[in-house]
């Protein structure tokens, strides 16, 4: 067999080395894993991409060119060839350039490859060319990763394979053993040596019951909860002040913003028992090194940035960047400084400045009414202005690497701006997703196995490589020669779209100039598969109290925020359902983890994941569920004032009271009436970043008797 090393493209923090097996004689692809070499993959894959090649050899997987030839939304559709696909896209694309501008074509894409090239490379040469809409790549990280930049500079992190020296280690937030399972056997040799594992969440996951102790919180009052151990910190003398007058800047005001909480009015928003608090505050001035995971799902809600923020505060009060082990995560992105100049090509927009569009807000940003479309342009902070003119119609639209039709906030809004039949669309995907159902052309891509990129993690600290184990599927072709080919149809002849895809990435790899990339080459890559990033080891990227802030130090007050329109002190946002209404059960407040067995909306059309996820259903607390006159099973509606959603009930002691569990991304078509979980999700922005709201979500849940549903209690 032929042995190829690559990369795990998926939204993933582990961002797996695999390698693959070939049979030299067919060709074909016969077995995946991990690779054993590689320190964070060690030789393991997860459950889903384990079975990766099933998934690039699944019977529905799309190997043709298509045209739509009935009503959209109905999926029917005729092949065509490349030829046919690329000239009408390239004679639509100029007619529309002519006639209405370049800003009437919008792309949307995000992480469906995280791979440079695959994802956004080629693809931003040809929208920069054309000048079209931008995008604001919100719908993930954005708040959350605008509150650690305020704090800390960046979003650097410790090494995780480093949390193995911990001695008390917070899971904030996170899921683990779902979406980080590489980390698990790192935190489980820290608990053999002794740590203390914790996980901080509104849900008991299977990383909740793997730990030694879960403390239940209410979704979205992570802020809160933060703020209340800096009152005990500082309250109890529990602050490493050394540190602090080297390394932090604003202690004195955060000392009197910490004093406001007490623990009674932290327990009353939080729903943790202010004794609770108090001895978690204790265990992290005490115990160390002392190291916090947080993850996305915390700052899906109004105060999301915030929320973020006030815990990456809490290091640097105790002084917890000094040590090996010590620290917290959200992304080790910030680690990764490189220039993605050469590979996007900014330098062909010009002296252009196209408008941005949310992409939170796409069912408004495909709006024909201008109001909609004004509130669809992208504001990331308060200061931000919403423009006096919209602008005009969009009237193509270019997906590639995403769903939107499942995944986009405000799904209703989404799908009748999909369903306009002067909105051509073109789609680049595996398979016929729910937003395939309403393209016009679509175009068969190929998989991670079957062409070049390079992935850059942001769960750890390695570059990798991504060679082509087989030739492509059917007619399939990469992202990149797709847009390749569609520039060179509208007439663009710079050489940057004339260069083949293995050039482009290693003269991406030889522009680097950082010093963290100072030992990666090209060469190193084809021999390694991947590299390690050229800092030192142990990694304490703050040890000396130097953080890459205006102030160079962490920034406890921030006047950047200030400046911004923010608070400049850690403060609290409360989510859209408030702690009374959740107490009181008038209503209820939904959030939408991932389920095991798929990730975001990929591998949900696999039939051993969809059989092992069953159906779409809504986990409540018993006594939610009796006051509405639920058993575990009933079908419920979760309903708000977006529409409403039928999902099956399973009734746990394992989720807050007052909150309800939606586990996705299913596609709409695989769900009871067509719509999955995110009909209800507002398109409304998060404090910082213009992020996605998905986890504040307030809803009504009903029983359901046959197809009427009735309200019970």
């Amino acid at each position: 067999m032929r042995v190829v090393t690559g990369a795990c493209p998926h939204d993933c923090p582990d961002t797996c080395a695999w390698q693959v097996a070939v049979d030299p004689q067919t060709g074909r692809a016969v077995d995946i894993w991990g690779h054993a070499e590689h320190p964070f993959t060690a030789g393991k894959l997860c459950g889903k991409v384990d079975n990766y090649l099933e998934r690039s050899y699944h019977a529905d997987r799309l190997t043709t060119p298509l045209r739509r030839i009935g009503p959209k939304g109905q999926g029917r559709f005729q092949p065509i060839s490349w030829a046919e696909a690329i000239s009408e896209i390239a004679t639509r694309t100029n007619e529309l350039v002519e006639r209405e501008g370049a800003e009437s074509i919008l792309q949307y894409s995000y992480a469906g490859t995280m791979g440079l090239l695959q994802g956004e490379g080629m693809a931003q040469r040809f929208f920069n060319k054309l000048g079209a809409t931008r995008l604001g790549r919100t719908i993930c990280a954005s708040a959350g990763t605008q509150g650690m930049r305020y704090t800390l500079g960046r979003s650097v992190a410790p090494d995780p394979l480093d949390f193995e020296h911990a001695r008390l280690i917070w899971l904030w937030g996170t899921n683990t053993l779902t979406s980080n399972m590489h980390l698990w056997p790192i935190i489980q040799r820290a608990s053999k040596a002794g740590a203390k594992v914790v996980v901080i969440d509104p849900v008991r996951t299977r990383t909740a019951r793997a730990a030694d102790e879960w403390v239940p919180i209410r979704p979205g009052t992570d802020g809160a909860l933060a703020l209340g151990l800096m009152h005990v910190l500082i309250r109890d003398d529990l602050v490493d002040h050394d540190y602090v007058a080297r390394g932090a800047i604003g202690f004195e005001q955060l000392c009197e913003r910490a004093h406001e909480w007490s623990l009674d009015r932290v327990e009353a928003i939080t729903g943790i028992p202010a004794a609770r608090v108090e001895a978690l505050a204790r265990d992290y001035g005490r115990i160390k090194p002392a190291a916090i995971r947080i993850n996305y799902g915390l700052q899906r809600h109004r105060g999301g940035g915030m929320a973020v923020r006030n815990i990456a505060c809490l290091p640097a009060l105790v002084g917890a960047w000094r040590e090996r082990g010590g620290g917290v995560q959200l992304s080790s992105s910030g680690s990764f400084r490189l220039d993605l100049s050469g590979i996007e090509r900014p330098d062909l927009l010009g002296d252009r400045k196209p408008r941005t569009f949310n992409m939170n807000r796409l069912g408004e940003a495909l709006s024909l009414d201008p109001e909609q479309r004004r509130r669809a342009h992208l504001r990331e902070c308060p200061n931000d202005q919403a423009p006096i003119d919209a602008g005009e119609p969009v009237h193509a639209l270019f997906v590639y690497n995403c769903n939107p039709a499942a995944v986009a906030p405000d799904q209703g809004a989404v799908l009748r701006g999909l369903a306009r039949d002067d909105l051509f669309t073109v789609v680049l995907e595996h398979f016929a997703t729910d937003t395939v159902d309403w393209a016009d052309i679509v175009l068969p891509a190929t998989t991670q196995i079957e062409h070049w990129d390079i992935v850059r993690p942001y769960g750890h600290l390695y570059l990798g490589l991504n060679r082509p184990a087989i030739d492509p599927v059917g007619q399939s072709l990469p992202n990149s020669e797709i847009f390749r080919r569609i520039a060179q149809a509208c007439g663009f002849d710079e050489p940057c779209f004339h260069e083949p895809d293995e050039a482009i990435l290693a003269a991406f790899v030889d522009a680097q100039r950082d010093p963290t990339m100072a030992t990666i080459s090209w060469a190193r890559l084809l021999e390694q598969g991947y590299c390690r990033l050229d800092v030192p080891d142990p990694y304490l990227p703050f040890a000396d109290g130097e953080f890459p802030t205006p102030s160079g130090r962490c920034e406890l007050y921030s006047q950047s925020m200030g400046d911004a329109g923010y608070d400049p002190l850690p403060t609290y946002l409360a989510p859209a359902v408030s702690a009374e209404q959740a107490q009181n059960g008038e209503i209820l407040h939904c959030i939408s983890p991932p389920a095991h067995s798929f990730l975001n909306s990929t591998f949900v059309n696999v039939h051993k994941f969809a059989r092992r996820e069953k159906q779409p259903f809504l986990l409540l607390h018993p006594d939610d569920a009796s006051e509405r006159g639920i058993a575990d099973g009933t079908q419920v509606s979760v309903e708000n004032q977006r529409g409403s959603v039928r999902l099956s009930a399973r009734v746990t002691e394992e989720v807050v009271r007052g909150t309800v569990v939606a586990p996705g991304i299913w596609w709409a078509k695989l769900s009871p009436e067509g719509r999955n979980i995110n009909w209800l999700s507002p398109p409304d922005e998060t404090d910082m970043g213009a992020g996605a709201r998905f986890f504040d979500v307030p809803v009504y849940v009903r029983a359901c008797v046959t197809e009427v549903c009735v309200t019970e209690g």
